[in-house]
């Protein structure tokens, strides 16, 4: 299983990102999959998940209504589209995925503790 993240950068508050996670070594639409990031001094959070159980998806309360998470199962690539970009979402951010059955919620929380896998992440500097 690998897990390669891309599309991070600079960017000034307000505007966009699109991160990509390219997946080989598994079948991405039967395991759940997720984004998180963490910053200097804070937890690893979970920002947005897609459940199996149910095709959920989850957002953290900081992202909601900014942030889109989607994924290409015929090119195995998980997306997380990042509108409205501002300094707080700096931080590296790492999909994951968890090979066990569960909902968006499910593997969004916790910190990510019980995903299987990691990429080694994409960082994400917003401006002010």
């Amino acid at each position: 299983v690998q897990l390669v993240e891309s599309g991070g950068g600079l960017v000034q508050a307000g505007g966009s990102l699109r991160l990509s996670c390219a997946a080989s070594g598994f079948t991405m639409p039967y395991y759940g999959i997720g984004w998180f990031r963490q910053s200097p001094g804070k937890e690893r959070e979970g920002v947005s998940c897609i459940g199996t159980s149910d095709y959920s998806t989850y957002y953290s309360d900081s992202v909601k209504g900014r942030f889109t998470i989607s994924r290409d199962n015929a090119k195995s690539i998980l997306y997380l589209q990042m509108n409205s970009l501002q300094p707080d979402d700096t931080a590296v951010y790492y999909c994951a995925i968890d090979l066990q059955l569960g909902t968006a919620n499910y593997y969004c929380s916790g910190h990510g503790n019980g995903m299987d896998y990691w990429g080694k992440g994409t960082l994400v500097t917003v401006s002010s």
